[in-house]
């Protein structure tokens, strides 16, 4: 019995396409080895430098140095330019070895097609099978090299930042190189008292936000939608379109407008209740008053949003399940009580889950309404309304610790993963879903 699988998985595994010109599949067989042809020339060139920038970072900053008497600036390793580089290399290599893979696993099949006495495809016909079969997948290859080198890899880079000395002013390239610490920025965050102090009061603040902005604008809506939905409620599409009006217009303007309104000297707040005799109140000066003003007005712009959501799951609602409560002697706090707020929650459940981990990321709000002020002479590089994300942003954008920034988005992208997905397993819809699976 003739091994053709063994064969053409052999020969396919010295170098992509052999085993498909073994199996009289020449087209493909040479478009195989032009791939590995441009692979090889590719890795040669680049694959031995990327392994020595991941290890090392560099070994010769930019430096002055004197050529007959002229100082002239010599252009040493760029750290982050090697390390973006090197993953790159790196990315391509588990792309071509994943081809490699495919093409090995390719021979194999169409070798045993012809033990079996089957004649291999012809290009045409292998083109035709992809279109036919194969579409979707097929299809999807450039998405997910996409989201591989624009998604993953900025990941994948800050993490590895976060292993790093990367910051202002002892680490900063051309000029300095960045070195491996290992979990010594994580040390110094989690542990030295300049920089715990300042991070565990920002994630203290971050879950309290996230927690309450998350509850105000759910349980708001939900009591908006139920004022709006009830029977003795005329021009029902009037109300709607005014308290969507905060959704409509853009973030940006509501926030800026808002922050013009809270102002503590000049703003039509603070001179409305001075014509009342009532003094006027520093919204946004006074750390606790300017918690308490970014909360409510993120209710305005985000009760909206609630609102029509929980109208949509209110008009899903079978009217036969009030007739057997009205039945049964049921008020209108029991219909609400045993009828409709489980319906809402098991149909809203993981849109809440969602809401909480955004509003943990929620940096427009924080950033346009407050700058993250005002000043917190306790804290690091954060004022006392900042979140996690938007010191993070001046910790990047203003300071330059990137070190310190890429170790807070890892801690970040813990925290909300492991919220999300802990709670969302443990609602009722994600059971019922893996129930009927």
């Amino acid at each position: 019995m003739q091994r053709h699988r063994t064969r053409a998985a052999i020969l396919s595994t010295i170098f992509m396409g052999l085993g498909q010109i073994y199996n009289r599949q020449f087209i493909k067989g040479l478009i195989f080895i032009a791939a590995e042809a441009l692979a090889v020339y590719y890795f040669i060139q680049n694959l031995g430098r990327a392994l020595w920038g991941i290890v090392t970072l560099g070994e010769t900053p930019s430096h002055l140095e004197k050529v007959k008497g002229v100082s002239k600036m010599v252009q040493g390793d760029h750290s982050i330019f090697i390390l973006i580089q090197s993953l790159i290399t790196i990315l391509v290599l588990i792309i071509f070895l994943a081809a490699w893979y495919m093409n090995i696993r390719d021979a194999y099949k169409i070798g045993a097609e012809r033990e079996a006495g089957h004649q291999a495809n012809s290009f045409k016909q292998t083109v035709r099978y992809i279109m036919d079969y194969k579409f979707a997948q097929t299809f999807l290859i450039l998405p997910t090299v996409g989201i591989l080198f624009f998604t993953i890899m900025p990941i994948i880079f800050m993490i590895m930042l976060a292993f790093t000395n990367y910051s202002a002013p002892g680490h900063m390239p051309p000029a300095k190189l960045v070195d491996w610490v290992g979990f010594e920025t994580f040390r110094s965050l989690l542990v030295l008292k300049s920089w715990s102090h300042t991070f565990y009061g920002v994630l203290t603040w971050t879950i309290i936000w996230a927690v309450l902005s998350t509850a105000t604008t759910y349980f708001g809506g939900l009591l908006v939608a139920l004022l709006v939905s009830q029977q003795g409620i005329r021009f029902k599409g009037i109300w709607r379109a005014i308290l969507i009006v905060p959704y409509a217009v853009p973030q940006l303007i509501s926030l800026l407008l808002m922050r013009n309104l809270f102002n503590g000297q000049f703003g039509p707040i603070n001179q409305y209740l001075g014509y009342f005799g009532l003094d006027g109140l520093p919204w946004l000066t006074d750390p606790f008053w300017a918690k308490v003003t970014v909360i409510v007005v993120n209710m305005w712009v985000g009760i909206p949003v609630s609102m029509l959501l929980i109208m949509g799951v209110l008009t899903t609602i079978p009217r036969d399940m009030y007739e057997a409560a009205e039945v049964d002697g049921a008020s209108a706090y029991q219909k609400f009580r045993i009828v409709t707020l489980p319906m809402i929650l098991f149909s809203t459940a993981p849109t809440l889950i969602a809401q909480f981990a955004g509003n943990i990321n929620n940096f427009n709000a924080i950033f346009l309404l407050t700058g993250g002020s005002p000043v917190n002479g306790d804290y690091q590089y954060a004022g006392s309304t900042d979140l996690l994300v938007t010191w993070l942003y001046k910790l990047t954008l203003d300071q330059n610790k990137y070190n310190m920034a890429s170790a807070i988005g890892i801690i970040i992208f813990i925290i909300v993963a492991s919220f999300s997905l802990y709670n969302y397993r443990r609602t009722k819809s994600f059971k019922e879903e893996d129930m009927i699976q």
